[in-house]
């Protein structure tokens, strides 16, 4: 990884941890070099890749401002290119399901050992405000809730590796939560059914059950690829009979 990959790594986690918003000020390069414990020239070559990006602004002689959140700044890299390729290959979206398996299971397994009682009200509070948007019509809303309450648990874990992956892909994971809300959840039952499946993950990691909660966020994801997979069958029947009627 180059010097300059690295420097911007730790931008992101010093305006995360100094909970910077979108134009504030950044410090001035003497102090950033002095903080992160970098050179100067790696420093000013970071921060150009960022302007670059639009991540930041950099305004002669006023200095450099945030003009995205680090938590969104994954769309440039990776959710654009990603969510180009499920446009392409709808099958995508399967492996993007099956990644999560993979990730999601572990951050169950460690939320249920190391969540404290700050992050169960979290993923309580993310679990509530699903049902509150869906109850409500606001689907936008319901998925952003849907996918913060993946992201809670993950934060949940208190493992540094596995937040930063779980935050660098929200934007995917919230983009991948909407194509399948708009399959899944066109039925009232499928989404008592997934707020079902939402509580037993929640429960298990209140009752700090490690294989339950791996179980039950697995089980939930596998239900997800399952329903889309059936729905996608379903409606490729329904247009070829639709093509052979026209005939």
């Amino acid at each position: 990884m180059k010097v300059s990959d690295k420097v911007v790594q730790s931008l992101r986690i010093l305006i995360e941890q100094t909970n910077m918003q979108v134009g504030d000020r950044l410090p001035a390069e003497r102090k950033l070099c002095e903080q992160l414990g970098v050179s100067r020239s790696s420093l000013r070559e970071a921060i150009q890749q960022l302007v670059s990006q639009g991540l930041l602004l950099s305004k002669v002689g006023a200095g450099n401002y945030l003009q995205q959140l680090p938590i969104h700044w994954s769309e440039h890299k990776i959710v654009q290119p990603l969510s180009n390729l499920i446009d392409v290959d709808p099958e995508y979206r399967f492996d993007v399901q099956e990644s999560r398996l993979i990730l999601e299971g572990g951050t169950a397994w460690y939320a249920a050992q190391r969540a404290t009682v700050e992050d169960i009200i979290k993923i309580r509070a993310c679990y509530d405000e699903i049902a509150h948007c869906q109850a409500l019509g606001k689907d936008d809303e319901a998925a952003r809730a849907d996918a913060k309450f993946h992201l809670a648990i993950a934060e949940a874990s208190h493992n540094v590796v596995l937040i930063q992956l779980m935050r660098s892909l929200f934007d995917l994971l919230q983009f991948n939560v909407v194509l399948g809300r708009r399959k899944v959840y066109s039925e009232s039952h499928r989404f008592d059914q997934l707020q079902d499946q939402h509580f037993n993950v929640m429960t298990a990691i209140e009752r700090q059950d490690p294989e339950a909660a791996r179980n039950a966020v697995c089980g939930h994801i596998e239900f997800v690829i399952q329903q889309v997979r059936s729905i996608d069958e379903e409606e490729a029947r329904q247009q070829r009979a639709s093509r052979l009627n026209r005939i």
